[in-house]
């Protein structure tokens, strides 16, 4: 297989076209990217399994209340964030981009939808997190407006100005707030309502799992980034600083799921799975040094950096689920 073999690619027009229902779901589905849809949903599973560890009582309609909230902000900002990267100029101009994982969700730039339609979506989806958020607010108490209202600020500035976190080097922090840190205190805070140091330092190995994922896919939109004034960090560090960069958030998870067993709040085995998927990770970060020059390898990195986040998330649910269980 040779770099040539995987093209800077788009949606097919002709499979979202269309005025049947089915075809309108499709491509509102589609529109949102659910393909980083685990994003959302393995911290708030997360978060939920450490709440019923705590707790030892499982809400499970304030669980999909949750689930659906978190999904919904994720896929508005998503939305959003493809309109404001067409504005900017930065997807038209992407030309190196690895679909589907970078350079968006290609809809505005092949006509599937415009980009009023899909900031009316956007709109629309974070309209319907917020009402789930509400009758959590009923059921749970105020406390819950923290965690929602600052979801709901970081999916807006993230993209738009004046702050575009995601164009001043802060994408990558706000992303791991955002689908690490809020989700899986919130969503522990949910079913047991405590929200301590434990809960905390356990949300830190899925920030950090998600941060790489932001950073890996900024890799291949680098130039077209850094020629719309986006300034992410592959932007501002270049391929090896953005290399050296991806194995320190990588070993900053290892080295949290480690603290946490030396303190007793996971099993003692915890550790080794994510240890293991270090060695991914640098057969990632030498694929991040070379670029879009082996599109092959760095799709495959993007790709295992994905598959770090997932594993190495639904190893921890299991870690806290033994605790609950067999632990103390």
């Amino acid at each position: 297989m040779t770099p040539e073999t995987v093209p800077a690619a788009n949606p097919s027009l002709q499979d979202f076209v269309g005025g049947s229902p089915r075809q309108i779901a499709k491509r509102l589905l589609y529109a949102t990217r659910p393909r980083f849809f685990p994003a959302s949903i393995l911290p708030v599973l997360a978060g939920t399994v450490w709440g019923f560890r705590v707790l030892g009582n499982f809400d499970f309609a304030i669980f999909m209340l949750a689930l659906l909230g978190v999904i919904c902000a994720h896929a508005g900002a998503n939305v959003l964030n493809d309109a404001a990267d067409d504005s900017g100029g930065t997807d038209r101009r992407n030309e190196d981009r690895i679909y589907p994982y970078t350079g968006g969700s290609r809809f505005i730039q092949t006509g599937i939808m415009s980009t009023a339609s899909m900031v009316q979506l956007g709109i629309m989806l974070l309209a319907i997190a917020a009402i789930l958020g509400f009758v959590l607010f009923i059921a749970k108490g105020p406390m819950i407006l923290l965690f929602g209202l600052t979801g709901l600020a970081l999916a807006v500035l993230y993209s738009y100005s004046p702050v575009r976190l995601n164009a001043n080097g802060l994408g990558e922090v706000a992303v791991a707030v955002a689908f690490g840190v809020l989700p899986v205190t919130g969503a522990a805070w949910l079913q047991s309502g405590i929200v301590n140091t434990g809960v905390l330092m356990f949300s830190l190995p899925i920030s950090a799992w998600v941060a790489a994922v932001i950073l890996i896919n900024e890799v291949p939109d680098i130039d077209a980034d850094g020629a719309t004034g986006k300034r992410t960090l592959p932007v501002r560090f270049g391929l090896v600083g953005t290399a050296n960069l991806y194995i320190g958030i990588q070993g900053f998870a290892v080295a949290a799921i480690a603290l946490l067993t030396i303190m007793g709040s996971l099993p003692l085995a915890s550790p080794i799975l994510p240890i293991g998927l270090m060695l991914l990770a640098f057969r990632a970060a030498s694929a991040i040094k070379s670029g879009v020059e082996d599109r092959v390898e760095l799709t495959r990195a993007i790709e295992s950096t994905l598959a770090i986040h997932t594993i190495g998330s639904l190893w921890l649910c299991t870690c806290v689920l033994f605790m609950a269980v067999w632990g103390a």
